[in-house]
């Protein structure tokens, strides 16, 4: 519904936002007719489909239950249900009833396989009937539990007078079936339980990747969630003190976060200084310095003295929480994507069962009797079983995912490779992707006493930097000094004494280097540089995508100066001082411009640009937010992973399209010798093996296309 329409409708009523789950939802076409008809009813301002995660949003008036909804959804012809209250919350369980029901099929399909061998090798007599029963035994149990996805979901939507892609697949499975136990029972030569099963499995093992994928996307938000504190101190007006969740805490409360905590909800500093972790938020690999009247992040880690906090967003209003909105929205930009097998099926499958039917019709008029028309509708619909173009697709991810996975990158989903093929530009984030992420003191111009006076100050603090040149002084074999007094004050360093002389490890006030600390020995101040090291590949990655077509460019939030010194050593654009939703901003605004963004990123600030790039990348020292988020993780050091995705993932696609080719003239060819009658269903069940036996062999080429 479009917005001044709705507002409209709507004008002067209350309207609040509901949200259902809705697991019946499979195509395009299924979206559209709930968005429609929900936008159809009055009170309901506004209906927006989620199809990555089966879930309906609706703003509307409040005087429209939850339950009239629901019931208005299941007038449209689907189930539903309000989701929990937590609208992040992963259920998987329709992921696991279609794993339970792929592993029955699997079963089934293999026993029924190797007793149709004989079968088909002439088994004749009282052997052939043996078999026949055996098959039956198995197959009519595995049909009932493995089918009930496509059962369930074709009698809804028959019940509603409607059809949707289950409907031809479920009359398809249970004609096989039935005439197949016709065939048993009046001792005929041929029964067709293999094709039927066979059937089944595949198009549910398709269907349980894409659940199980969908759940994984939505980890990927509960990951991110899981940084924000759990629960929080408050300070009562007396000077009491009371412990209380995350969702409890309201704007006003006062907060005591402690050392090593992360901070339950949003606020400002009223009493104290400290050093805060703000990487989730920033992506600076460098503690923040934060003191009274400074603004303060739930997520956020403690790393030096405790402070009080005065809460000014909790919950769900949290920046953090915000973040993870932004990550399930910009998700849901992937619904509209629709897989060529898909585009594919909704025509095919209608097409294939109509042309059964008038082989059948035809073949009645014709005289041939009922028994002989139904075969030969039998052997249409086994002839054209889309097993071969099923498989055009997964089997080919499935191969260039392995050798993919042989080189270091590991892809989550099929689909991935799919968009990894389209992207023609690449955003890298600084650092922790297109750098190691680790800071390192350049330590050579110190003396062996200079060196010794720093590891002692180093060793004492919490300072990430101070860690690494404890680190690095300790590998070099330095013996720290001996001090006294030593005392670290949050924002300044940590001091001490030497001797009689003052000595300090404090923040640089004009250090020349991005990231710095200073020891200060007596009156004699040393700056200490760090350098994040680029990965040692990174410049010849980015050679092997411009190669590819695909031109790079920093997008970060670390500061200007670190991002522009590693831009200048790569020769690429950049652009700094990012926060999360500007990322997501900039990305929205290519692919405005017909572009299709390769987003390659690790911090949970990366998250919502790494949902909504057309396709993206985590390496493997990435927060579990963004790995969750990203289509694919390189491990290791090497950059190189990424542009190898995008090589391969076009020549898969490349494979793809010769699958599919490949499976349209298989059934160009097959389908009027088996209208014909020219094919008996045995026969059919042979050459639709060959054919998935064919797509596989091609698929298979893409095993050394990594190396």
């Amino acid at each position: 519904m479009n917005a001044p329409l709705a507002r409209e409708k709507l004008e002067g009523k209350r309207l609040t936002d509901s949200r259902f789950t809705v697991p019946g939802m499979r195509c395009a076409g299924c979206i559209a007719k709930i968005e429609r008809g929900l936008g159809e009813i009055e009170g309901v301002a506004a209906a927006r489909v989620n199809f990555s995660s089966k879930r309906v949003a609706v703003r509307h008036d409040e005087s429209l239950s939850d339950q009239d909804l629901v019931a208005a959804i299941e007038k449209i012809g689907f189930e539903a249900q309000k989701v929990a209250d937590n609208p992040l919350a992963t259920d998987d369980r329709e992921s696991k009833a279609l794993m339970r029901a792929v592993a029955v099929a699997g079963f089934g399909m293999m026993n029924i396989m190797l007793l149709s061998v004989s079968v088909w090798s002439g088994a004749g007599g009282v052997t052939r009937e043996l078999f026949h029963w055996l098959s039956a035994l198995i197959a009519v149990p595995v049909v009932a539990y493995s089918g009930r996805p496509f059962f369930e979901s074709a009698a809804m939507a028959l019940r509603h007078r409607r059809t949707n892609m289950d409907v031809p697949i479920s009359i398809g499975v249970l004609l096989a079936t039935g005439l197949s136990i016709f065939e048993t029972m009046t001792g005929g030569e041929h029964a067709y339980f293999d094709g039927a099963v066979m059937l089944l499995f595949f198009l549910l093992a398709g269907r349980a990747l894409d659940a199980v994928m969908r759940n994984k996307t939505r980890a990927g938000i509960g990951a991110l969630l899981s940084r924000m504190g759990k629960s929080a101190t408050v300070l009562g007006e007396n000077g009491t003190h009371r412990t209380l969740a995350a969702e409890d805490l309201g704007p006003g409360m006062l907060m005591l976060v402690a050392a090593g905590e992360a901070l339950a909800a949003d606020g400002v500093i009223e009493d104290g200084s400290t050093t805060l972790d703000n990487a989730m938020l920033t992506g600076e690999s460098a503690p923040e310095g934060v003191g009274p009247g400074d603004l303060v992040h739930a997520g956020a880690i403690n790393l030096g003295n405790p402070v009080q906090v005065r809460v000014t967003a909790a919950a769900s209003d949290t920046a953090l929480a915000e973040i993870a909105r932004l990550m399930d929205e910009a998700g849901q930009s992937r619904s509209s994507y629709v897989r060529i097998a898909d585009r594919a099926s909704r025509l095919y499958a209608p097409a294939v069962h109509s042309l059964a039917l008038l082989a059948f019709a035809g073949w009645m008029i014709a005289g041939a009797g009922w028994h002989q028309s139904l075969i030969i509708a039998i052997a249409v619909l086994i002839i054209t079983c889309p097993c071969a173009m099923g498989l055009a697709v997964p089997a080919a991810q499935v191969v260039a995912s392995g050798a993919l996975a042989k080189r270091g990158l590991l892809v989550k989903d099929g689909s991935a490779l799919e968009r990894l093929a389209e992207v023609d530009v690449a955003l890298f984030d600084k650092t922790g992707t297109l750098t190691l992420g680790e800071p390192v003191p350049q330590l050579d111009h110190l003396t062996t006493h200079q060196a010794s006076v720093a590891l002692a100050l180093a060793r004492s603090s919490r300072h990430p930097l101070s860690r690494g040149i404890t680190k690095a002084l300790v590998a070099q074999g330095i013996e720290p000094a001996t001090l006294s007094g030593l005392r670290e004050e949050t924002g300044r360093g940590v001091m001490a004494l030497c001797g009689d002389t003052p000595v300090a490890l404090v923040r640089p006030r004009n250090a020349s280097a991005p990231i710095a600390t200073s020891l200060a020995i007596g009156e004699e101040a040393i700056d200490i540089p760090f350098n994040d090291p680029l990965r040692d590949d990174a410049g010849d990655a980015l050679a092997a995508l411009r190669q590819e077509g695909v031109d790079a460019s920093i997008i970060s939030g670390d500061r200007s100066g670190p991002v522009e010194a590693v831009a200048g050593k790569l020769g690429i654009a950049a652009k700094a001082e990012l926060l999360p939703d500007a990322k997501l901003r900039l990305l929205e605004d290519l692919k405005g411009d017909g572009l299709k963004p390769l987003m390659v990123g690790d911090g949970i600030n990366d998250g919502p640009a790494l949902a909504a790039a057309h396709a993206s990348i985590a390496p493997g020292s990435a927060s579990d937010a963004s790995q969750q988020a990203a289509d694919a993780v390189f491990l290791g050091k090497a950059l190189m992973p990424v542009a190898l995705a995008v090589r391969v993932a076009r020549k898969t696609m490349a494979i793809v399209r010769q699958n599919l080719a490949f499976a349209i003239v298989y059934n160009v060819l097959a389908v009027p010798l088996a209208l014909a009658g020219l094919v008996t269903p045995m026969i059919a069940a042979i050459a639709m093996s060959l054919s998935s036996v064919v797509v596989v062999g091609n698929s298979l080429r893409l095993a050394k296309a990594a190396q």
